[in-house]
């Protein structure tokens, strides 16, 4: 099997990764049932919460592994570590086969937040070493696909564990172990950590990308229409099946291709140089020509990023941009609760499905505008979007359930759009050399402000549960999350200003990029 063959098995093994690899956005399904399953306040599902987060304080620990161990053992650790995370709180909590005390529950939260950076480090550096011209577009892809997983989570419980609330609340736990590894072991053989430049058809990319880039919508697409329309649950993940499916159809026809046309140069064999040949050698100047133009600042080694303005800046960014749009989805269950709208699972699987899209949308726009002068770069887009996310904040603050599903899907679309633009802009500012450790450094923000951020909306529910004199610890009303919903939308300010000072500070490398 060639090189160029084996490269978009390992992207479709992505795709598939990613689609499952999101454990973590399938929380608020849940969250009101395991509160009440534990007997807890809003505290301290706030620190549940916030331990999936902080899981990502050790992801550099994956990025390190990845540089000394083979891809597919990183990936199959990811699949361990969360197995052991929410199974044996699958088997505590559900199947009470012994008692675990609620700091051990955390820590079990702790390591399965901690797998979902495993199995990212593994993906992300596939993505950028199988595709070095075009890494936005296959890590924008494959990062897309981990935005469906809130909602494949959701349709696979709707189909088989809905008889009742607290079957619902298990089967998350019981998919979230057993899903991710059993795809870490399906795809760890289809893994391959870099392919040669002389390999590279640019032919072959280009024609692929266009077909996934029109799959990718297609699902998309049915992935918003099933959340908005009422359909069987079944049907539902059959047809999610069947588009995760698609994408196979372009290594199967690149090997075909490369079939036929070995078998067009063995006819013309009295040639001195076939047209295959030619063809060759061809891609590979083209390659050689694009590769030149990849776009890297600079190398930084991840022991030396705290000696740079930009990483603190951008460290800074994250932690007030991406995370604040975390932690809104780790509250959507007791935000929806609080305004007396009964559709959770709902709210998070279309908050999946155009999360779907915003991850997707910069690696469309990429591949399409990137030789236009007028698109704009990571830094920018990423201010744009995050003013967006002002907006979306402030029109939570209307009481109706109508400015709750559209704020709901906008802050989906542009936090997703963040998480893929924030990939590139580590790749772009401090090098893919050490991007698997970078990475993980930059996400490591994101536990501080689940923590800060999310304690500051558990105060404020708990004043407002208070105000109204209840002692089931429960808060009903718009101001539950007034006063949140105002600070979230400060922060994703400062993170916008944030972006337009690292455009700043970088905008000669950003306008000699082509």
């Amino acid at each position: 099997m060639s090189p160029n063959v084996l490269r978009w098995f390992s992207l479709v093994a992505l795709l598939w990764l990613q689609s499952i690899n999101g454990t973590n956005l399938s929380f608020p399904a849940y969250s009101s049932q395991l509160k009440e399953f534990l007997s807890i306040s809003q505290f301290k599902l706030n620190y549940l919460s916030f331990a999936s987060d902080a899981g990502k304080v050790l992801g550099f620990i994956s990025g390190i592994a990845a540089v000394h161990l083979p891809l597919p053992l990183v990936l199959l650790a990811g699949g361990s570590l969360g197995f052991a995370g929410y199974g044996l709180q699958y088997l505590s909590i559900v199947k009470k086969m012994f008692t675990l005390s609620f700091y051990q529950i955390w820590g079990l939260s702790f390591l399965a937040g901690n797998s979902i950076c495993w199995i990212n480090t593994a993906c992300y550096i596939v993505a950028i070493k199988s595709f070095p011209v075009n890494r936005q577009v296959a890590v924008g892809i494959t990062a897309s696909y981990q935005g469906l997983s809130g909602k494949i989570y959701t349709d696979i419980v709707h189909a088989f564990f809905y008889s009742s609330q607290r079957e619902a609340a298990s089967g998350y736990l019981l998919l979230n172990s057993l899903v991710p590894l059993v795809g870490c072991v399906v795809t760890a053989p289809m893994l391959m950590r870099e392919a040669k430049a002389t390999s590279y058809s640019t032919r072959d990319v280009k024609v692929g990308f266009i077909f996934l880039f029109a799959v990718t919508i297609a699902t998309g697409i049915y992935a918003v229409a099933t959340s908005l329309l009422p359909a069987p649950a079944v049907l539902v993940l059959v047809g999610i099946v069947l588009f995760l499916l698609a994408p196979l159809a372009i290594p199967f026809g690149v090997m075909l291709e490369e079939v036929m046309t070995c078998r067009r140069s063995q006819q013309k064999v009295y040639d001195f140089e076939s047209p295959f040949e030619e063809d060759e050698k061809k891609e590979e100047e083209e390659f050689d020509d694009e590769k030149a133009i990849i776009g890297v600042k600079e190398e930084v080694e991840w022991t030396k990023l705290w000696m740079k303005l930009d990483f603190w800046t951008y460290f800074g960014l994250y932690l007030f941009g991406p995370t604040v749009g975390l932690v809104f989805m780790n509250n959507l269950g007791q935000i929806a609760e609080s305004r007396g709208c009964a559709a959770t699972s709902s709210l998070v699987a279309l908050s999946s499905s155009f999360g779907f899209f915003g991850r997707l949308l910069p690696s469309l726009l990429d591949y399409f505008l990137s030789r236009n002068k007028y698109m704009p770069s990571c830094p920018v887009s990423m201010a744009v979007s995050l003013v967006a996310m002002v907006a979306s904040f402030l029109l939570l603050l209307v009481d109706s359930d109508v400015a709750l599903y559209i704020s709901t899907a906008m802050i989906g679309v542009f936090s997703g759009a963040l998480t893929s633009l924030s990939v590139t802009m580590t790749a772009e500012l401090f090098g893919t050399q050490h991007f698997g450790v970078n990475h993980n450094i930059v996400v490591g923000s994101i536990p501080i402000g689940s923590f800060a951020f999310g304690l500051f909306a558990a105060k404020v529910y708990r004043d407002g549960a208070s105000f109204d004199g209840r002692f089931d610890g429960k808060c009903y009303g718009m101001y539950c999350f007034q006063t949140t919903l105002i600070f979230w939308a400060m922060l994703s300010s400062v993170a916008a200003v944030l972006a337009a000072v690292l455009y700043l500070r970088n905008r000669k490398f950003y306008s000699q990029k082509p």
